[in-house]
């Protein structure tokens, strides 16, 4: 068992109570608000008010190129039909790859990844 002399009981008493004191002055500085909710300190704008100028025209969207959505580009792409159970996808690999996958072909049908959205199917084959 560890002795506690008079100096190191005096150090922990005085740690102790300049934590209390510490504590009550944070909590007084509680009850003050935090920012002024006045209209002088306010910096929001009505969306109304920022969107004008000739920066935000109305255009005419008709005219604008449309690139063709993801999802049909995909969908162009023809089913990769394979003889394992089980594919390992990996976007094409290297950078601009995604994380490596394992598909499961078990059931009939396409199978897509989940990431990049190419389909497998397994080849039914007799022996």
């Amino acid at each position: 068992m560890m002795r506690i002399n008079a100096s190191t009981a005096s150090v922990r008493r005085a740690a102790s109570a300049a934590i209390r004191r510490y504590s009550s002055e944070v909590a007084t500085q509680a009850d003050k608000p935090v920012a002024m909710q006045s209209a002088k300190y306010w910096y929001y704008q009505h969306k109304k008010e920022v969107m004008k100028g000739p920066r935000f025209e109305q255009t005419d969207m008709s005219a604008q190129p449309v690139p063709m959505p993801a999802i049909d580009l995909i969908a162009e792409q023809p089913v990769k039909k394979v003889h394992q159970r089980v594919v390992a996808c990996n976007g094409g690999g290297g950078p601009l790859g995604h994380p490596k996958v394992y598909i499961n072909l078990d059931q009939p049908g396409n199978h897509s990844c989940s990431y990049c959205g190419l389909r497998f199917e397994q080849e039914h084959h007799h022996r």
